[in-house]
């Protein structure tokens, strides 16, 4: 306690930087971000970052912007001075920056050289910062645009330097941080060097502002992405959304490929990746993620950047209107090309591709009683005769294990998109040709989208078409399992499962949804009373619609190791051609590979 008897004293200046370092200036990343965010703001179309030990010793940021003025040097400094900033109700926000922090922060727990000049200037200014402590500003040589220059990070903060990760791990960090400005603003060239290593995202002025987008994503994500790529195109009330996302079947165990934007600053918003989430939601197996580069346009009063102070967060005035445009354009564009499936570029690859799905379910593979649900025989008969195709109708069973067709008709149906059927392989895969590949095709998985996406339709227009039991079926269940299947089944009769309860230890099932066909009720009635076991108790069954339609879908569908003739295999073909999704089944496995006849040319090394 003073001699006045108070207990509060007011900081110095140089410890208020450091406190305020410790928010803004996390690692050299954070350095990086700040710097290239300042050359971004100053108009520059070409930024150079050069780093040593990760950042740790040395970080050089050069851009060709606008530049500063001598007096601007020293007024840079200054914690909360800023040019950004118009607005001072926190409004209307259209900079990277606007805090006034980044500077002072960075110069109060490091070695600085700041450099800069305007095209107007004569000369350039440079100024001289160690700790927090400036110079006088000075003449020196220099061409348009800044240099900062920063060593020694954290030397009179070593606490913080402790808890750095090792220089290669902070390099990539730098790395990473680097690409998502990249892609933020592919208007501008970008360059990395660290240790004799160069990473460089060019810019194209010559192209529009969408093309040069797109080969900057792929220069990020690669061109087997740019394969299995769609275009996201959506706007609603001055909300825009443009893009790319990958196809179901082109998926990750991680996050890491997923790419937000707003107003052109990379972002790591909840929001964002929630609406992201929920466009796949039954398109992907519950540990993948999609693949995306979303870039998210809107009036700068309808969003608040001023939430943290790495600004990486942000909030929406109108968050229901944000989520539903970017989940609506997205099932669009998913819808769009439904048909399509990941594509592999050789047998090498196949295997490569599929190996990280080795954990997924496979649902049910043993072999199915009596006829097939929604089967194809009806369909394969219609397919065969002359006139247009249907799709409806039991499935009658073939016998051998492979079966090989005609060559007139896979001549006449190889102009289909997955062509004519030539073979059912291990009673497990179609083997179909078309004009310049193969496609191989999970008959269980592809059927199981089928019946998915029929039970889905069938629903939305007015209910599930139902068929009554001739002899009702008796369900014995634990008694956890029948409390829990009782108190959905006024539910379950919506979607064409009418049950009841039947003494003390099972339930009697008296209708089926048609689609199902031939089922095995006992094993259907016990996988769904499992779901209903992990649903929250305040979930209705329409909200959780995908999930129980999906396990129903999965019970009607033609199984591994039932045997096709190829008039089925064709008609399965034809379904699969016209569902949408159709390149993924409802747990996100891909229903179809193509192999390319040039890829199979180079595989046998003929050309």
């Amino acid at each position: 306690m003073s001699a006045t008897g108070s207990r509060i004293r007011r900081l110095d200046e140089r410890i208020v930087n450091r406190i305020a370092a410790g928010e803004v200036v996390e690692r050299p990343a954070s350095v990086v971000k700040e710097l290239v965010e300042n050359a971004i703001d100053a108009g520059a179309r070409t930024v150079e970052v050069t780093i040593r030990a990760g950042g740790k010793s040395e970080i050089l940021v050069t851009d060709d912007g606008h530049g500063l003025a001598r007096d601007d040097l020293v007024l840079a400094l200054e914690r909360h001075a800023t040019s950004k900033l118009s607005d001072e109700q926190l409004v209307e926000i259209s900079t990277l920056g606007f805090r006034g922090e980044a500077l002072p922060s960075i110069a109060a727990v490091s070695r600085m050289t700041l450099t800069s000049r305007r095209p107007q200037d004569d000369t350039a200014w440079r100024l001289i910062v160690t700790g927090g402590n400036a110079l006088r500003p000075e003449p020196s040589a220099g061409i348009t645009g800044t240099r900062v220059e920063i060593r020694d990070l954290f030397f009179n903060t070593p606490a913080r330097l402790k808890f750095m990760r090792s220089d290669r791990r902070e390099q990539e960090i730098i790395a990473e941080t680097l690409k998502r400005l990249a892609l933020a603003h592919p208007e501008i060239g970008f360059v990395l060097r660290s240790e004799g290593r160069d990473v460089a995202y060019h810019h194209h002025p010559e192209l529009d502002p969408s093309a040069a987008r797109k080969i900057r994503i792929v220069s990020v994500m690669g061109r087997d992405f740019e394969e299995n790529a769609l275009d996201v195109l959506g706007e609603r009330d001055g909300v825009r959304l443009e893009g790319l996302i990958g196809l179901p079947t082109h998926s990750r165990r991680d996050s890491r490929l997923q790419f937000l934007f707003v107003n052109g600053r990379p972002v790591q918003d909840m929001l964002l990746r929630g609406a992201l989430r929920a466009a796949y939601s039954d398109l992907l197996f519950h540990d993948r993620q999609p693949l995306a580069a979303l870039y998210l346009t809107l009036p700068a009063h309808a969003v608040d950047v001023n939430v943290h102070p790495a600004k990486s967060e942000v909030r929406f005035r109108d968050a229901a209107q944000v989520r539903g445009l970017i989940v609506g354009a997205l099932k669009r564009a998913l819808a769009e090309h439904g048909h399509r499936s990941a594509r592999t570029s050789s047998f090498a690859d196949l295997g490569s591709s599929l190996a990280p799905m080795g954990g997924l379910s496979r649902g049910h593979t043993g072999p199915m009683r009596g006829g097939l649900a929604t089967g194809l025989a009806e369909a394969a008969v219609r397919f065969a005769a002359p006139g247009p195709q249907s799709a409806n109708g039991n499935l009658a069973i073939g016998a051998p294990m492979v079966r090989l067709a005609a060559q007139a008709n896979c001549a006449e149906l190889a102009g289909h998109p997955l062509g004519a059927a030539v073979a059912q392989l291990h009673q497990t895969y179609i083997l179909a040709q078309t004009a310049d590949a193969i496609i191989l095709v999970d008959q269980h998985a592809a059927h199981e989208r089928i019946v998915y996406e029929r039970m889905k339709a069938e629903l939305q227009a007015g209910g599930v078409r139902r068929q009554l039991l001739l002899l009702p079926e008796v369900v014995e269940l634990e008694a956890e399992d029948r409390v829990h299947i009782l108190e959905r089944a006024d539910e379950l009769s919506d979607l064409g499962l009418g049950l009841e309860s039947f003494g003390a230890d099972a339930v009697l099932v008296r209708e089926t949804p048609a689609i199902l066909g031939q089922t095995e009720i006992k094993r259907l009635v016990h996988d769904l009373a499992s779901d209903f076991a992990c649903l929250e108790i305040s979930l209705s069954l329409k909200e959780r619609l995908e999930q129980v339609v999906a396990t129903m879908a999965c019970h009607g569908s033609v199984r591994a190791g039932r045997s096709l003739s190829i008039a089925e295999m064709n008609a399965l073909l034809r379904q699969i051609e016209t569902t949408p999704f159709a390149g993924q089944c409802n747990h996100g496995r891909p229903t179809y590979i193509e192999v390319r006849k040039h890829d199979l040319d180079q595989l046998f090394a003929r050309r």
